[in-house]
């Protein structure tokens, strides 16, 4: 599904990623793990061709990115849904403006099946009564919600997740969670997940990476890896400070 290899990336001569490579396996929830700085984030623009790397190659579906144009590119884009750590909602527009963006500069449906759709989304994130409500008028954990239904409201074949549930107390977190959880196995999509939070972890992957100085590092897998055998893992999942 997506296949990255021997992936390098800088910024101003500042080496973020240094020959990185990952597998990530359609269907499944790959959560990408490091400390803050380490090119999570990075990574996922690069998937998205928002920016170009350096050297090596992304494939999505066997396409190579870096001989895209811009047409093939935006092509790609739409089989992906993104929810950002800001949540990046436009504040002028209602949650259903915002949610149904996708759809009216990308489709020809109608206004009212426009509408459905929508209002089917809000629905299976539990927020189907915001629909004309503004983005001020919003919690933090629902604004996470709304940029979940905008994710999904394209039908994507793969969504990215970065930092969902950073800055959430713990039961709106575990809300998050249980929703990457029920609502991508009702999509069938295939999920990436960038975070630190240990819970979110815990809660939503089936294969866990750590990137590490720009290359990335096989662990244990949610089950094993609060007691993983590799040092810099273990630390890092129990927050030990090395001395």
């Amino acid at each position: 599904m997506i296949d990255i290899d021997n992936l390098y990336k800088d910024y101003n001569g500042q080496h973020v990623l240094k020959g990185l490579n990952i597998r990530i396996k359609e269907g499944r929830k790959t959560t990408i793990i490091g400390s803050s700085g380490c090119g999570k984030s990075t990574l996922l623009r690069l998937i998205l061709g928002l920016e170009p790397y350096n050297s090596g190659e992304i494939r999505i579906e066997d396409q190579p990115l870096h001989r895209m144009n811009e047409t093939q590119l935006n092509q790609i884009r739409l089989k992906f849904g993104m929810v950002f750590q800001s949540s990046a909602l436009f504040d002028s527009m209602t949650v259903g403006e915002n949610i149904a963006l996708v759809l009216k500069e990308h489709t020809k449906l109608t206004d009212g099946v426009i509408k459905t759709k929508v209002l089917e989304a809000l629905n299976l994130v539990e927020l189907r009564d915001t629909y004309y409500l503004l983005p001020s008028e919003l919690s933090g954990g629902m604004k996470k919600r709304v940029a979940f239904a905008r994710a999904i409201i394209g039908d994507p074949k793969i969504l990215l997740f970065d930092e969902p549930t950073t800055g959430l107390d713990p039961i709106t977190s575990t809300t998050i969670e249980d929703l990457i959880n029920t609502v991508t196995q009702k999509i069938g999509a295939t999920i990436v997940v960038v975070t630190h939070q240990i819970s979110t972890i815990l809660r939503t992957s089936e294969k866990i990476i750590m990137i590490h100085d720009g290359v990335a590092i096989k662990t244990e897998g949610p089950k094993k890896i609060m007691k993983s055998k590799n040092p810099l893992v273990y630390r890092f999942v129990n927050g030990i400070v090395e001395v």
